[in-house]
């Protein structure tokens, strides 16, 4: 017999195996939390973040995905609709494996395994990454053109503009030449 690729072997062989998956994992949906071995836990969370992450696509080609899985309408449809929104801000890890102890029987280490459905919080932003961003943020600030003009002023607005900055740039050069005046009598008076 080929030994598995990932993981002890559960059961008698590899159809066996993912039979046992695909039940645990729509036990999971079910109930939300279930109590198993470690071993079949940790086969376990793999297989259902894969189905929890075609739940949050959402589309027909997920669901029908799946369905090749699970093959229970019911529960998939409850992944689909009840679980999956409530993971839609997660990442990843919506499963938590918590230990319990050892089984009496055979000493089996036991586990619970539960969906992670508590909403996400944001972690804080470390200082340097907000400086760097804030500090990304400003340089095309700078860069941007000042505030265009709208498009759709008339002639006589356009010309009231260009009226009124010829305006300004008289008086600015009548001070400036008066300033220079003022500038040129203070020399002349020095060198006398």
């Amino acid at each position: 017999m080929p030994t598995p690729t990932k993981g002890p072997r559960l059961g008698g062989g590899p159809a066996h195996e993912r039979l046992m998956l695909a039940n645990l994992a729509a036990a999971l949906f079910t109930h939300k939390s279930i109590k198993t071995t470690e071993t079949k836990a940790k086969r376990l969370r793999p297989v259902a973040e894969r189905l929890i992450t075609f739940a949050k696509k959402g589309d027909l080609h997920n669901r029908r995905r799946a369905l090749a899985i699970i093959g229970d309408k019911s529960v998939i449809h409850e992944l689909f609709t009840e679980i999956a929104p409530l993971v839609e801000l997660r990442e990843g890890g919506y499963t938590r494996i918590t230990k319990l102890g050892f089984r009496k029987g055979d000493n089996a280490s036991m586990v619970q395994i539960e969906l992670v459905l508590e909403p996400v919080n944001p972690k804080p932003k470390s200082a340097k990454k907000t400086a760097a961003a804030t500090a990304k943020d400003e340089k095309p600030a700078a860069a941007a053109p000042v505030e265009e003009a709208p498009v759709e002023e008339t002639a006589a607005e356009v010309e009231e503009a260009a009226a009124e900055s010829t305006d300004a740039v008289e008086a600015e050069t009548v001070e400036g030449e008066a300033a220079d005046a003022e500038v040129e009598a203070a020399d002349e008076a020095e060198s006398k």
